[in-house]
């Protein structure tokens, strides 16, 4: 059961706008993350939710989604998020960003496996103005965005492709906007001894 909420759990880049967070789900997931552990225990992330329409809107906007497919724009107009959680780091707690890189990822992926299990997506966003994001928030002084992850009701189509070894690991659309997935196969990924 857990490898298919991992496999559920995708980079979703399109919504059903009409399903709209309440707080509560977005604290949820932040919930489940404070339980992931923490490099030298220093848990140093604090997070911001937005789950109302205007203020979704505003953060979307200081987002780029799908840098590996320049040619579109993702999510498409009328298929975007409905919820943000913008994780930040406290540099009080921890001033350099850099040794909690990892925690990052585990406190992302927790909240979206809470995502996906109850049927619902998300998608990590590296690629946002860390500077407009904190004066857009009015987040304090000590409060650095180190990233930004997008929620809701997933409305596309994405397969999984097993490759063969050498074969393209770059995703990609088809004509009929379903997004393929390339994944090394177990065997190719395994050192073998």
């Amino acid at each position: 059961m857990f490898k298919d909420i991992v496999k559920a759990s995708r980079s979703y880049r399109g919504y059903d706008e009409s399903y709209r967070f309440r707080r509560e789900e977005l604290e949820d997931f932040v919930d489940c993350a404070r339980f992931a552990p923490s490099s030298v225990n220093a848990q140093p992330f604090r997070y911001y939710l937005a789950w109302e329409k205007e203020e979704v809107d505003r953060i979307q906007k200081l987002t780029n989604w799908a840098r590996a497919l320049p040619e579109m724009q993702l999510p498409h107009p009328g298929k975007c998020p409905t919820g943000f959680i913008i994780i930040c780091q406290d540099l009080n707690l921890g001033a350099s960003i850099p040794r909690y890189q990892k925690d990052v990822g585990i406190v992302a992926q927790t909240m979206l496996l809470a995502a996906a299990e109850k049927g619902l997506g998300g998608c990590m966003i590296g690629n946002y103005n860390a500077d407009s994001v904190k004066k857009e928030l009015s987040l304090a002084e000590n409060l650095a965005p180190v990233l930004i992850v997008a929620f809701g009701k997933p409305a596309e189509e994405i397969v999984i492709k097993e490759i063969e070894e050498g074969e393209s690991i770059a995703y990609y659309r088809a004509e009929n906007d379903v997004h393929y997935v390339p994944k090394r196969k177990l065997s190719d990924i395994l050192i073998k001894k």
